[in-house]
This record gives C-alpha cells, structure tokens and sequence, in this order.
C-alpha cells in the first residue's frame, strides 16, 4: 500500500487552466500508482478550463459546489458526488459558473511516455 498525506500533496499547473489551484493527490511517485494519477482542482468563481481536447481520457467527479461542463455541444451541470467522463480527444470547457469555490477530483491515465 502506498500512503500520502493531503499535507504532502504537491500544486501543479494545468494547461490552459484559469482561476485554479491544483494538487497532485496521487501519481509519478515510485511506490505510487501504475496506471494513472489523481488531482484535486480547487477552481474560484469564473475558474475553468479550455475550450480544448487532450489524447487521454479523463474522469471528473465533483466533491463541492458545481461545474459547468461543455462537451458535444451540450452544457452539463455537474453537482456534489456527479461525474463525468470527458474521451480521448473530445473537445470540453469546464467552467465554474458559481460564486462557491467547486472543488474536483480529476483522474487521468500517464501519458503514453511515462512508465
């Protein structure tokens, strides 16, 4: 079993990320997970992301408050525990039309060149 502590959880950025802190929960530590990595996004009023794709899926899932979700042409609204699965590809906006902090789990495979 491999153990970290909130308090030991790094900040990364994110690209083109806007209003938002990040924190490597889970991932690229040596005894850490094989096959993916776990991050808290703690996005501010009118935080979000792109309008952009990755060539990896992703996996959110809400913790608090609410985000906005823009994928295929349909908005979403993403509340506490509400998850969603954004494809390899797949254009997608995230953004926090609230005026509460959302706070996002965020799971994600490696890149194809990280072993």
């Amino acid at each position: 079993m491999f153990t970290k502590r909130f308090s030991d959880a790094l900040p990364y950025d994110a690209p083109n990320h806007r209003g938002v802190t990040g924190l490597r929960l889970q991932g690229f530590e040596e005894d850490g997970p094989k096959n993916q990595w776990i991050g808290l996004s703690q996005f501010l009023p009118g935080g979000g992301a792109g309008p952009d794709s990755t060539p990896i899926e992703k996996v959110y899932v809400v913790l608090e408050g609410e985000m906005t979700v823009i994928a295929g042409g349909t908005e979403t609204v993403l509340g506490p525990l509400d998850s969603c699965t954004i494809a390899a590809g797949e254009m997608r906006e995230i953004v926090n039309r609230s005026n509460h902090v959302c706070k996002m789990l965020v799971v994600m495979p490696y890149p194809k060149d990280v072993k």
